[in-house]
């Protein structure tokens, strides 16, 4: 049997249908629809020339075995496979090779419109099992063809003309492990991921995957304080500047002076009533206040208006902010030195430290002038990284785990240039 609509259905070029068997599960032919486990497609060879690897083509072949090749799924049935005559050729240049087929994905036994299939599946942000238990396939072959499509579609890595880049660590795993992610800002897409954030690992990422060219061309780098980061970024990027990201500076503000006012504080607390207003008072003094709920801005109204050097501190944060509101260097350097002056000669330690490191860093803070650039399209795509990890369980393959990640921010192809 061999009805016209059944060959174009198959669609396998060079080959007619011979046979359609219909298999239940202990291998037996079934007239039976609801029985049926498995469709097997005989193949018969419509050519009569075949190809050797090498390319040349010979009237007549060595020998000839049927192999089954995993198909797309066929209407109701999952599990399609095509039995499929493959030929080997005596190539006086080769030696004896099994003819390649273009429509196989060799070495695996599974047609490549099924891996495409497949690997189409894996760019949403599910697990491996689900689509192995969707296309009836094993875990390993549904990775093994998403790898390659990923690793064929993405390297080498394409870097055009990056000019902006912003740097930044994520969470490999729990114990401190960290990997960095650097971002083509201009784009918002992530160029590569490396296993640390130790200079090394930066400096050869920029050397061996970067190049030269590359690293010539960046004009400027947004990151936070990690001097590993910095570090590298002077050593290999000798035309860029480095842009010190609000976001880190902020949170790094938090972390070193308005909570250690607070605990400072807490400690020097002698009546019910102070304790009473520091209790439960961390996560409102490091909120902003537009995101205050129910009855926060009264209690930090309250705590504020009871304790001078936290709300000295506080009011000094919200003021570092407009640091980079500005556009013109020396306006914001201006503000900058009056900024200072009230921060350090507040007789709060926590705040005089803090001030001074970022006099220290002064030209990295309003290089934002020229470059209005920061990581905090990094701090979203962190977000869709604990997705992926979640979703998938955690990885076993680092090299595959960050393919993922470099997938699911391939960038725009049109952007603005400023």
């Amino acid at each position: 049997m061999q009805p016209k609509h059944i060959q174009r259905f198959i669609g396998i070029p060079d080959h007619d249908v011979s046979m359609v068997h219909f298999l239940h599960d202990s291998g037996q032919a079934t007239e039976c629809d609801e029985k049926v486990r498995e469709v097997v497609v005989e193949l018969g060879r419509k050519r009569r020339r075949f190809r050797c690897v090498c390319g040349q083509f010979f009237q007549r072949y060595y020998d000839c075995r049927e192999e089954l090749v995993r198909d797309l799924p066929w209407g109701p049935w999952p599990v399609v496979n095509l039995l499929v005559p493959r030929f080997r050729v005596d190539c006086p240049t080769c030696g004896v090779k099994t003819e390649p087929l273009d429509w196989i994905a060799a070495p695996a036994r599974h047609t490549r419109r099924l891996a495409e299939a497949v690997a189409l599946a894996c760019r949403e942000v599910r697990s491996i099992q689900a689509i192995a238990e969707g296309f009836h396939l094993s875990w390993d072959t549904v990775k093994s063809i998403d790898w390659k499509a990923l690793d064929k579609r993405l390297n080498p890595p394409e870097f055009g003309d990056v000019r902006h880049l912003a740097i930044d660590e994520f969470s490999i795993r729990k114990g401190h492990t960290y990997g960095t992610i650097f971002l083509d800002v201009q784009r918002s897409r992530v160029l590569w991921v490396c296993a640390t954030r130790q200079k090394e690992a930066v400096v050869d990422v920029f050397q061996r995957v970067f190049g030269e060219r590359v690293c010539q061309g960046i004009q400027a780098v947004s990151m936070d304080w990690w001097e590993a980061y910095e570090s590298a970024v002077r050593q290999c990027l000798p035309n860029a500047e480095v842009v010190w990201d609000l976001f880190h500076v902020i949170k790094k503000y938090n972390h070193e002076v308005i909570d250690r006012v607070r605990m400072d504080q807490a400690r020097r607390c002698q009546t019910d009533e102070e304790r009473r207003l520091m209790k439960k008072t961390k996560f409102i003094l490091l909120k902003n206040r537009r995101n205050l709920r129910d009855d926060e801005p009264a209690r930090l109204k309250e705590l504020l208006a009871a304790n001078r050097p936290l709300c000295t501190a506080y009011i000094l944060r919200d003021g570092l902010r407009h640091l980079w509101d500005y556009v013109y260097c020396g306006a914001a350097g201006k503000w900058f030195r009056g900024w200072y002056q009230r921060a350090v000669h507040s007789r709060i330690r926590p705040l005089s430290r803090f001030a001074r490191s970022i006099k220290e860093r002064l030209d990295g803070v309003l290089a934002h002038c020229r470059f209005p650039i920061s990581s905090g399209k990094l701090e979203g795509i962190n977000n869709t990284i604990k997705v992926i990890k979640r979703v998938a369980y955690g990885f076993r393959d680092q090299d595959y785990f960050f393919l993922k990640i470099r997938s699911q921010f391939p960038g725009v192809t049109h952007y603005e240039t400023g």
